[in-house]
């Protein structure tokens, strides 16, 4: 009886991943092909198409009634992002922070974090604090780029973003990649969704720890995979970038909609072990970025603290349900 929802969440996982990366894709070319500037597309573009998967569950998953896998997609996948991903990238190849990321969204991400905690303090998402959260990402977006734009600006970006174009062939392929990864997405999102709460159910787990577990490390594979390729790249930047970047717009933009298309209570459970887990996970990127045994680097026995602490977190919450 729970095989069915179980292939449902394994089906709904793998088509979220490759439709997502359809759907940045497509996006990602499109808007080129439109000529928005490269930095543009880096932050919103990019940035939105890897935390798609975890945006499009939790709205899905709000209008259903199911605010439990709502919150533990956002929550959960920020967590896994710190823990498990960026835990597991450092123990394969240390870390080197990139000091911007140390002066300015490291702070920021810290006050998101504090600011969400402080939104929920009485039990309850509701659509001013929806709207709050949203208003904030928009200020930080408009402020990156305003900061992007000063600090640099890359005289072959423009002669990218105006290539000449090979045919209308390549535009249509664009919007192509773009309208079917984000068919593709949403279907997806409802299967693992659907899959997700029928397993909730049928093992007597709440949705929140399902949402926490198996949908929050599902929707976080777009990040794991993109954060691994760069670490064995050596780009330690971009690893640190993306799960920075991820978690700002789980907190901000993911929880925003949810509250948005229907208000959610929140337990004080919730606060207490998730959310507070969540911030001492971002509080210890502080601790790595400004320590003094590798100041600026995170090295393979601080990634291994850090999955350690995923780890117990996680078997907490299975012994705990």
């Amino acid at each position: 009886m729970i095989v069915l929802p179980l292939l449902s969440i394994v089906m709904g996982l793998v088509l979220l991943v490759w439709s997502a990366d359809r759907f940045v894709s497509g996006a990602s070319a499109t808007a080129k092909w439109l000529g928005m500037p490269p930095l543009l597309i880096g932050m919103v573009i990019v940035g939105f198409g890897t935390s798609a998967p975890e945006m499009v569950v939790s709205a899905i998953a709000s209008a259903q009634g199911n605010p439990g896998i709502a919150m533990g997609n956002a929550y959960g996948s920020n967590i896994a992002n710190i823990g498990l991903i960026l835990g597991l990238t450092a123990v394969l190849s240390p870390i080197a922070f990139n000091p911007k990321a140390l002066r300015r969204e490291l702070p920021f991400v810290t006050l998101v974090t504090m600011l969400s905690i402080a939104l929920v303090l009485d039990h309850r998402m509701g659509s001013i604090d929806s709207v709050a959260l949203l208003f904030v990402f928009s200020l930080y977006i408009l402020w990156s780029i305003r900061s992007g734009a000063r600090i640099q600006a890359d005289p072959n970006s423009e002669a990218d973003v105006n290539d000449p174009k090979d045919s209308s062939a390549g535009l249509k392929s664009s919007l192509g990649k773009l309208v079917i990864g984000l068919i593709i997405l949403i279907g997806s999102s409802r299967l693992l969704v659907w899959g997700a709460v029928e397993v909730a159910h049928a093992l007597g787990v709440s949705d929140l720890i399902i949402g926490l577990t198996i949908v929050a490390v599902g929707t976080s594979l777009p990040e794991m995979a993109s954060s691994l390729a760069a670490a064995r790249r050596g780009e330690s930047d971009l690893v640190v970038g993306n799960i920075i970047g991820s978690n700002l717009f789980n907190t901000l933009v993911v929880i925003g909609i949810a509250g948005s298309i229907a208000p959610f209570p929140v337990s004080l459970q919730i606060i207490q072990r998730d959310m507070l887990t969540m911030l001492g996970m971002t509080i210890s990127l502080f601790l790595f970025g400004y320590g003094f045994i590798h100041p600026g680097r995170i090295s393979r026995l601080e990634g291994g603290i850090l999955m350690a602490a995923y780890t117990g977190y996680t078997i907490w919450l299975m012994s705990h349900p």
